[in-house]
């Protein structure tokens, strides 16, 4: 069973506390979420604001493969702009729990019921295809909810959708007036879940096992308060998951970090390291226990392939490692520690570890070298020379000189600060040899008084979804930040140089 994909990154997600997409950046990531298989895009909100008009009219002329929707309050107004728009599919709503009615509305159950059927009649009017939604169905009053689902499916609804707008449904219950809407309508049933009580996907199934044919999500689970139901987990549950049903998208899943990444840095949300498929420490392991089965079969630790989402595998050193991961990661670096050696090289990781500390992959490196002393590591990339420049009503300039391989090469570009102007004069002259992004930066004082030593520690990541952690000690911000990047930068040269590296089986 096929179930629809139905996105709404660009309108609910937007709606999250602090982000806003200009149009061509609404532009962008309706491409990608089109290059992802979702089946239908919802654009936006197309009466809130000249731009998003400018966005959804931009998207609608973008012979995408997805259909395009907007969203739409029961008024003339807002159907009208939709049509403008150059929609053929809206999503209208209106509250029908009473809570929404008394102190929102201030309508009455009858009144409400008559404003969405002449809405739905007008945009019929204009053939346009409507997905109506019952806004605070899982509030609603069960009977109430089924008297309007029926009424607007007599009205010409197309599709009706149930939103779980406060996220305050069980399972059980969902299930429960999915049937219903199926039962009193005999129409298409979609299912719009939010996160306020961590449900949203547990809810989505619930509703798909019941009879809903199409799911509400956001890339990242982005969206008001605690989020929509995420995208990539609701995908890779119905994928994997073992139902009395097969159930399956148009998702391409391959693509589904790659997708989020973009969100994320766009949006400008991180997403959390312990999140579910798309998290830094969804396929990462550090426990001895663990790293020893995983080396020897995934399955053990790991209920599905990082590869089918287009992730790698990583593992990392902490106070749990054990023997097995320490050695293969220093495999990685085509350095071969006998057991002894390595049993030394665990005592020190583990010993610094005891001591709060965390372990970054460079310091692994020289823990190493110090306890093996027979490698020499050969740098490719090397800092010739930088300057920055800094002032009131000018952004931060930064001019880098690198030698990669033996040959020079200059960058400049712009930062909010220096150490962001610096960072991206040398991300544009590395992007030769490798797209590096910088998923994590951390400064810390080690030291008081004026001649105070900061420690930087920088977690890149490169076009293969590789990630190195690098650390550095020194007296100004601006040089240490750079000289941690650049030690980064040939770590993670070092480790992926494709005639040393393995890959865990």
């Amino acid at each position: 069973m096929n179930i629809k994909i139905f996105d709404t990154t660009l309108r609910d997600g937007e709606q999250t506390p602090g982000v806003a997409l200009s149009p061509m950046q609404k532009l962008n990531i309706a491409k990608k979420l089109d290059s992802l298989g979702v089946n239908i895009i919802e654009a936006g909100f197309p009466i809130i604001s000249k731009g998003e008009l400018h966005a959804i009219k931009m998207i609608t002329k973008a012979n995408l493969t997805s259909e395009i929707c907007g969203l739409v309050r029961t008024n003339k107004k807002d159907v009208d702009a939709a049509i403008d728009a150059n929609l053929n599919y809206i999503h209208m709503f209106i509250a029908t729990s009473d809570i929404h009615l008394k102190y929102k509305l201030k309508l009455t159950r009858e009144q409400v019921i008559e404003k969405a059927i002449k809405s739905i009649e007008y945009g019929k009017s204009y053939g346009l295809k409507i997905e109506f939604s019952a806004e605070d169905a899982t509030r609603t009053e069960r009977n109430f909810l089924k008297k309007v689902f029926k009424e607007v499916a007599g009205a010409g609804a197309d599709t009706i959708d149930i939103p779980d707008t406060v996220g305050y449904a069980t399972p059980q219950y969902i299930g429960e007036i999915t049937k219903d809407a199926i039962d009193v309508t005999r129409l298409p049933v979609s299912i719009h879940c939010h996160d306020d009580f961590g449900l949203s996907v547990a809810n989505t199934i619930s509703a798909i096992q019941n009879g809903a044919k199409c799911a509400h999500v956001t890339i990242n689970g982005i969206g008001e308060r605690a989020g929509n139901t995420p995208l990539e987990e609701l995908v890779m549950a119905l994928k994997c998951l073992q139902f009395k049903k097969k159930m399956d998208t148009n998702i391409k899943t391959k693509l589904l970090y790659e997708t989020s990444k973009y969100i994320s840095e766009l949006a400008k949300i991180p997403v959390q390291p312990n999140k579910a498929i798309i998290g830094d420490n969804a396929f990462s392991h550090e426990s001895g226990i663990h790293t020893h089965g995983i080396l020897n079969n995934p399955l053990t630790y790991e209920p599905i392939g990082p590869e089918l989402v287009g992730r790698n595998r990583g593992l990392t050193v902490g106070k749990h490692a054990g023997i097995h991961g320490v050695k293969f990661m220093l495999e990685e670096y085509n350095m071969s520690p006998d057991i002894k050696q390595t049993r030394t090289i665990l005592d020190k990781i583990k010993s610094i570890c005891d001591q709060g500390k965390q372990i970054t992959d460079t310091e692994l490196f020289e823990i190493a070298n110090e306890t093996i002393k027979q490698y020499k590591e050969n740098k490719l990339v090397k800092l010739v020379g930088f300057s920055v420049s800094i002032g009131i009503g000018t952004m931060p300039y930064a001019f880098v000189k690198l030698n990669i391989n033996g040959k020079n090469f200059l960058g400049t570009d712009y930062g909010v600060g220096p150490v962001d102007a610096a960072l991206n004069a040398i991300r544009k002259i590395t992007g030769r040899i490798s797209q590096l992004r910088i998923k994590e930066y951390k400064l810390a004082s080690i030291s008081g008084g004026s001649n105070a030593l900061c420690e930087v520690t920088i977690k890149i990541e490169d076009d293969d979804n590789n990630n190195i952690s690098s650390k550095y000690i020194g007296k100004d911000i601006v040089t240490t930040s750079v000289k941690a990047m650049i030690d980064g930068i040939n770590k993670i040269m070092l480790k992926t140089n494709k005639t040393r590296r393995k890959k865990i089986v």
